[in-house]
């Protein structure tokens, strides 16, 4: 999965320099050791959660954008890891094009979010529902 994630990536932005991470701890010292202008992360990782990774991360890094990448639908993680600073979420079922805009969007500053999520948000934004079971759980 890196490798394709790389080779994507590489084939877009040309001049850039990429780093990848077999484990969470991995992923945490070089993000600590070197400077970076993004951080592609998953949730489900070896060692800890992507969430005390994404954690970890804004507590050092706070202006370092993080796109989350997961296997997980958008219902399950998207609103917990936006609201804990990440930039943007998407699934690995996404289209390469659509992870080479999200990355660019970040890149400017922006979020990413995919239309369906954008719907969703809005939807939840306008309405007083209650809010969805998994948005009351905890990270753990």
């Amino acid at each position: 999965m890196r490798h394709g994630l790389k080779q994507i990536l590489a084939d877009e932005f040309k001049r850039a320099v990429f780093g990848e991470a077999r484990n969470a701890q991995e992923a945490l010292s070089r993000i600590w050791k070197e400077t970076w202008d993004v951080v592609v992360l998953d949730i489900t990782m070896p060692g800890r959660s992507g969430l005390e990774v994404l954690r970890e991360i804004k507590k050092s890094r706070p202006k370092l954008p993080v796109l989350v990448l997961s296997m997980h639908p958008e219902n399950q993680f998207a609103v917990r890891v936006l609201k804990r600073g990440a930039a943007g979420y998407m699934t690995k079922e996404s289209a390469p094009e659509e992870l080479v805009g999200a990355i660019k969007k970040v890149l400017a500053g922006g979020r990413y979010v995919s239309t369906s999520l954008a719907e969703k948000l809005a939807t939840y934004l306008s309405s007083d529902t209650q809010k969805p079971a998994q948005e009351l759980l905890s990270d753990r």
